[in-house]
């Protein structure tokens, strides 16, 4: 974090505090909502076409951050922290812009198998 010492930084994200940055390989589920509110298309009995969700996950997930240092190449995060709720969050907000209204239900980001993040808007849940 630019707004901590080097030392606050250290203590407070440990051996990811790396002044040349690290890796991780995210994986990260989409759970579209069935409310009652959505519509099933009666010819492909679908709530979205799945090749348009695909399309839609390329653009907002795997262009922007897919073999990026998210600190360095991806400028959504040259102001935010590039933890694993921050890029569940940059991932719902993109997704959010591109997917029919309501459709985005939740978010889930998973850093470790252990360290799993799931975002549902403005409610962020830890598991």
């Amino acid at each position: 974090s630019k707004s901590l010492s080097d030392e606050e930084n250290m203590k407070l994200f440990g051996k990811c505090n790396n002044p040349n940055g690290h890796g991780h390989n995210y994986k990260a589920r989409l759970l579209i909502s069935l409310l009652f509110s959505l519509q099933i298309d009666p010819v492909s009995g679908m709530v979205i076409n799945l090749t348009d969700l695909k399309e839609y996950m390329q653009e907002a997930i795997m262009e922007p951050l897919d073999h990026k240092n998210l600190d360095k190449d991806v400028p959504y995060f040259a102001e935010v922290v590039s933890t694993t709720e921050n890029v569940a969050v940059f991932i719902w907000e993109n997704l959010k812009k591109l997917l029919p209204m309501g459709i985005l239900y939740k978010v889930k980001v998973y850093e470790t198998d252990q360290n799993i993040v799931v975002y549902k808007g403005e409610e962020t849940i830890s598991e």
